[in-house]
Formats: C-alpha cells, structure tokens, sequence
C-alpha cells in the first residue's frame, strides 16, 4: 500500500507541474522514511527509533546514491553525445544534411518530406535528442516545404516525427538511461537500435509515400537536381558520415567503448566547426550552455530515479506485480500487450524521459519473469530487447495527444499552423510505429543481431 500511495503522490505532483527529478527524489526520500519506520514498528521497536531509522536510512540512500549516480564513468556518454550534437548544429552539419537528402529526393513526390525524414535520421546519429533533431530540421525544413505548398499537416507531421529517431538511433539519451537503470551495456542497446532505427525510417518514408497517393496536393514534387548538385550536396555531407561512421563502426568493433567513441565524436565534431569556422566566441558560449544545461538536466533525473527505485524495492510492490501478472492467463506477450498499452496511455501525458525511470523500476522485474521464446541464457539480450520496444512506445507518446512533447517543438517553430493540424500529420507516421512493434514482437533478431555478434 505505501508504494502504491507513493506512485499516487508522485503522479500528483507531475500534474502539479513539479519537476521530475525533485518529485521523485521527494517521493524516494519521504517513501523511505515512512517505509523504514513501519517495517521496524512492525518488529517492536519503539516509534522514537524506528524513526530514527527510517530517518537515516534515507539520509544514506540520498547520499550514496547520489554519488553513485554522479561518479559514474559510464555516463560521461551524455555530456559528450550532447556536445556532439550542439557542435554539429552549428558547424552547418544538420543544413548539410538535409540538402544532400533533398537534392536527391525533392523531385519525388512527398520528396521534401522524406527528405526531412533522412536528415532527422543523420542528425540523430549526431545529437541522441528528439528534441534537438526536431528544432534543428524543423527550422531547416518546414520554410522549404513551405515554398512549395505542402499540406500543413504533412509538413509538421514529418518533422514531429522525423524527431522522435532521435530516441532510437544511436547515440540515444532514452538508451542510456534504460542502460544505467537496467545494469546493461550501453554499447549493445546502441547497436541493438541501428537496424530498428533504419527501418523506423524507411516506414515513415513509406508513410508519406501513402499519403500523398491518397493526396497528391499534400505533397507536390520539387524540381529535379542536376548530378552536379547532387554531388556536390553529397560531397558537402561527407564529415557527417565520417564521424558517425567512426564513433558507431568504433564501438560495433570493440575498438572504442562508448564512452571513448563519444569523445572522439565530439573531438571530430569539434574540428569540423573549426575548419568551417562557424565556431564563434558566442556560439561556443551558447554550445557549452546547452550542453551543461541538457547535462545536468539529465544526471539529475538519474539520481531521482536512484533514490526513487530503493523506495519501491522497500515497499515489494514490483514483486507484487510480478506474481499478479503472470498469474494472468494471458501469455507472455498478452502480458507485453498491457505493458505497451499502458506505456502508451501514461505517454498522453507524461515525458518519454520521465516515463522511462518511473516505470522501469515496476515493469523490469515482470519482463524478468517473462520468457518471449528467449532462451534463459540469453537473459541480457531479452532486455536489450526490451529496451528497443519500450523507446518505440516513448516515440509514439512523443507524438500523441494531448501532451505530445515533438509537437509542441513544432508548434513553437511553426506558430501559424494549428494545433489540430499537426496532431493530423502524425497519424501516419503513429502507426508505422506500431508496425514496428509488431515486427520486434515477431522477428526480436532484428534488435539482437548486431549486440550478438558485436566484438568485446
């Protein structure tokens, strides 16, 4: 009962507007006491001490965990992979990006919007944040779709989407925190999304192709690029395949972890700003203040989520719901099922980031008891599994009414389009996202494959 009424509370002050990180530090905190306490009253000890107790054992559990979380080697990755990103909007890389993609696909019709689709891809390679791909190629795209009278709805729709392959496309910010909470390798869930990654995209490519068969004014085709454009685009795109190339083709071979191949992509970033000389006192101000800000942003959600997950643990509530769930004569993957219609129902209202540490700690210990035709030797590449089909689900509720997170990014950069429209434009690209899913469900070699046979 007290971790049930500790969930209450804190789902009670997210919709307060409290931040994430202090509601759950709050909830872990004041759980821990409550919990620590009952447990030693229930003993016989007296109120005084079990207090005490309860008292310092939160004090510990704030204190060390807090520590932990903020002297982990392995999470140098997010600064790095921030930096990284940042450096790579201002050195012109994402502007490169999308006109190599648009001066091969804008003849085609829906072509500017594929194209969209193709950089938020790159880019994602880049910067590992849905938000940053969709601010960064909205900006770059929607005056260009713009120019030629796309359909509002198909014009924010692509970006809003295109931005959520940041979650997925390795280096990912939602990988990296599943990693730490779940004690998996960051290396494997980055090289387990490359494959969904590059099919995420080719569907929503697909996606537009439908709409603008059903409606081709939605979509009218561009002029044609002459081969010399086009290879001069490419040409102008290569630093970007270099350094992905580099830090992803490092870690698959076990010649960098990841937290060297996040150094040296930001090094080799770094140096392509510095060649093109774009980096400017003040965008080097501006590029270290985002990247500490989104930094200290994201390591203080990991330290809630630390001292928020012993508190669960006190209170036996996941085990609860382990034996409740698979008492249910459903299946394995009936119960996958709820799993991701729940994941879908809380992602209406609740941050994809802030989703993933508040439920993993419940829903892990239920998917550890499952079996989904995996072998029990192969228990680590379940959860890598996993952790692909739960960043999907966090895609999809980025784009879902009524608090869809990528859509009001795009509101914000497209001020005059909507609300309802935009909503409109994402529905294609919802369910091939669910296609997705089901082809994780029938087919996981598609996430495990590269984990398997990576090197080290």
């Amino acid at each position: 009962m007290l971790g049930v009424f500790g969930l209450l509370f804190l789902f009670v002050l997210l919709a307060l507007r409290f931040p994430v990180a202090l509601a759950m530090i709050l909830v872990g905190v004041v759980g821990t006491i409550v919990a620590t306490a009952n447990r030693f009253l229930l003993l016989g000890m007296g109120p005084d001490q079990a207090w005490a107790r309860g008292f310092k054992t939160a004090m510990s559990n704030l204190s060390g965990e807090t520590f932990e979380a903020a002297s982990n080697y392995n999470l140098l990755v997010i600064p790095m992979f921030v930096l990284m990103g940042n450096l790579a909007g201002v050195s012109g890389m994402s502007a490169d990006l999308f006109k190599a993609a648009y001066r091969w696909m804008g003849h085609m019709k829906g072509g500017l919007a594929s194209a969209t689709i193709a950089a938020c891809a790159g880019f994602a390679a880049l910067s590992g944040s849905s938000l940053a791909a969709a601010i960064t190629m909205g900006r770059v795209a929607l005056p260009e779709m713009k120019k030629f009278n796309y359909s509002n709805s198909l014009a924010t729709g692509s970006v809003a989407a295109g931005g959520t392959l940041g979650f997925l496309i390795p280096p990912s910010g939602g990988m990296i925190i599943y990693a730490v909470l779940t004690e998996q390798s960051i290396g494997r869930l980055f090289m387990a999304g490359v494959i969904p990654g590059i099919l995420m995209t080719l569907l929503f490519i697909g996606a537009i192709y439908a709409t603008v068969l059903r409606r081709p004014e939605a979509g009218p085709p561009g002029p044609r690029s002459s081969w010399s454009e086009r290879r001069s685009a490419t040409i102008a795109a290569l630093p970007f395949v270099a350094v992905v190339g580099l830090t992803i083709g490092g870690m698959y071979t076990g010649f960098f972890t990841p937290v060297e191949a996040s150094s040296v992509g930001a090094f080799l970033t770094l140096l392509v700003a510095l060649w093109r000389r774009s980096l400017t006192v003040a965008a080097l101000s501006e590029v270290t203040l985002q990247t500490v800000k989104a930094s200290a942003t994201v390591f203080l959600i990991i330290i809630g989520a630390f001292i928020f997950i012993p508190f669960m643990s006190i209170t036996e509530l996941p085990g609860q719901l382990v034996s409740l769930m698979t008492s249910l004569p459903i299946g394995d993957y009936g119960i996958l099922l709820i799993i991701i219609l729940i994941y879908m129902f809380l992602g209406m209202f609740l941050e994809g980031i802030a989703m993933l540490v508040l439920t993993i700690p419940v829903v892990l210990p239920i998917i550890a008891a499952l079996e989904f035709g995996f072998d029990p030797s192969m228990a680590d590449m379940k959860m890598i599994w996993f952790g692909i089909v739960v960043v999907i689900v966090l895609e999809m509720g980025m784009i879902s009414p009524p608090v869809g997170l990528n859509v009001f990014v795009v509101k914000s950069i497209a001020p005059g389009v909507p609300m309802g429209q935009i909503f409109r434009g994402i529905w294609p690209f919802w369910f091939a996202m669910a296609f997705m899913l089901l082809l994780l469900a029938l087919f996981p070699q598609i996430a495990i494959f590269l984990p398997q046979t990576m090197v080290g």
